[in-house]
């Protein structure tokens, strides 16, 4: 008992000390939000890979899919690794940050309204992140519970005001910069975590080939008749599996926390290094999670079962319980870095849409810079409260409404947002109603699958589905009415796009040199 605290504190003197040397960053809004938009390679693909994997993958989603599918979950790490972290740098990262420091915005409503010089896209994006991204903030400390109990018999609230406060502190001190190296920090945490974590699961388990020896021997009559289902290829459900695989890897396209990382890129050099770390990353921490969860089953004698139904958050706890006392402190620190590196990444994305695209210019007409970065900073004292409420409530009541809420939040955030923000970076004749439809069309059909799930189709009737074809649906409707409605102004398109056309100097083995 004693090592374990010792390691926390060591860790959270850690957290809060960079918070405090990061002081002198967050003097503007540029440096509170951005980080002065020069971020290298390693902070912002570390910033990325934690803000994008939390302990509601390694407890709630490693636990449940693993159970569901098997090892074939793996495939959803892979998808996480090429499609949410590789590709989405190759694709979007330059022109992001190219067009938002063109159009000089901080923020994912911010953008829209510059794009399209529309007031009402601002506004409008910005009540559906304050809406959507305060219970997804609320579900981070989902998981600590069973964890901390099992390491420490410390009662849930207590770790949530525990993440919260800590959170508070660094955020609010050090703005984004504390928030990157912090991010940094935790991430190496999580990434020596995950592997001494795996390594010693299947060690208890007699090793890799035997732990597969005895997964495909379990077999499970209302999953799948198929014999060793659960280390086949695809898994017993490889249609839903793709559904999985479509949200968490396509999902974080149209996440404006995760997009915000692109707008304080360096260089075009740590675009390419930057890229190349977070899918190591991504490979790393999200496949040995997923492939970690796939041998769940191996304990199903151990697994609470709540009147015929699993309880999913208690099996990675499960899992461990057997481990080293040095390794379970380890993992306490690891869900710990991976629920506030996601944290305080959710909370400058919520405190700086409230501030800039709220409240400034429509509530306050004049704010200086020093008065945004105070109301960002009591915005993100605000929100840690909120939902840390919120995840007390919700465990001490069991309030069922707000855990689907939680559910539907990512699968409304990208099916909202990931079309128009793609094609306004890459497409100039997007529209403004085309943007308004992709958003209409994202939350009304995530809020109706939440409160009518049963009146859906059985394929749209999961939230993961239904979050999937949201976010496709939006690659239809953004094409097809921008082309049938009002076009933009040809002027307004032609500035923005005239970004991508200045010309820099780059060294010879970066470009040939044009023949005179």
């Amino acid at each position: 008992m004693i090592l374990k605290i010792g390691i926390l504190v060591v860790f959270f003197g850690i957290l809060i000390g960079v918070g405090l040397y990061c002081r002198k960053h967050a003097t503007d809004v540029n440096g509170f939000v951005l980080g002065g938009r020069s971020v290298g390679p390693w902070l912002t693909a570390f910033a990325y890979g934690t803000s994008y994997f939390s302990a509601v993958i390694f407890i709630g989603y490693a636990g449940q899919f693993g159970w569901k599918y098997g090892v074939a979950t793996t495939w959803v790490g892979l998808g996480n690794a090429f499609i949410g972290s590789l590709l989405a740098w190759v694709i979007l990262g330059r022109r992001t940050r190219i067009m938002t420091q063109h159009l000089d915005s901080a923020t994912m409503p911010e953008f829209f309204g510059k794009r399209f010089d529309s007031k009402s896209l601002k506004i409008g994006a910005s009540v559906i992140i304050f809406v959507f991204l305060i219970p997804y903030t609320a579900s981070l400390y989902n998981g600590l519970s069973r964890l901390f109990g099992m390491a420490f018999h410390v009662d849930y609230v207590y770790c949530v005001i525990a993440m919260a406060v800590l959170t508070a502190v660094y955020v609010i001190a050090g703005g984004y910069m504390a928030t990157a190296i912090n991010d940094f920090i935790q991430g190496m945490v999580m990434l020596v975590g995950i592997i001494l974590i795996i390594v010693a699961v299947l060690k208890t388990n007699g090793g890799f080939m035997q732990a597969i020896q005895s997964l495909s021997e379990v077999q499970d009559a209302t999953v799948s008749a198929q014999k060793g289902a659960f280390t086949s290829f695809f898994g017993p459900d490889p249609l839903n599996l793709l559904g999985v695989v479509i949200l968490t890897s396509l999902g974080t396209w149209g996440l404006p926390q995760m997009v915000q990382k692109f707008y304080s890129i360096k260089s075009e050099n740590s675009i390419r290094k930057g890229a190349i770390i977070s899918t190591f990353f991504a490979l790393i921490v999200a496949g040995g999670c997923y492939f970690l969860g796939g041998f769940g089953r191996l304990y199903a004698d151990k697994i609470a079962i709540d009147g015929g139904n699993i309880d999913f958050d208690s099996i990675i706890p499960t899992m461990l319980e057997s481990l080293p006392e040095l390794l379970i402190a380890i993992t306490v620190v690891l869900v710990f870095s991976a629920s506030m590196s996601t944290l305080s990444s959710l909370v400058i994305a919520s405190s700086s849409t409230l501030t800039i695209d709220l409240i400034k210019g429509n509530i306050v007409k004049k704010m200086s810079e020093k008065k945004q970065v105070l109301t960002m900073r009591v915005f993100v004292l605000v929100f840690i409260v909120i939902s840390s409420i919120i995840a007390i409530i919700q465990y001490k009541k069991s309030l069922a409404f707000i855990a689907q809420l939680m559910g539907v939040s990512w699968g409304a955030l990208a099916g909202a947002f990931l079309a128009p923000f793609l094609f306004s970076l890459y497409w100039k004749k997007v529209t403004k109603a085309a943007t308004w439809s992709s958003f209409i069309f994202g939350v009304v059909v995530m809020v109706l699958n939440m409160l009518m799930r049963d009146s859906f189709p059985v394929l749209l009737q999961s939230p993961i589905n239904c979050g999937a074809f949201t976010m496709l649906a939006g690659f239809i409707i953004v094409p097809v009415v921008s082309l049938i409605t009002k076009k933009p102004d040809e002027k307004l398109v032609d500035d923005c796009f005239a970004c991508y056309d200045q010309k820099v100097l780059v060294k010879a083995k970066e470009a040939l040199a044009d023949e005179e």
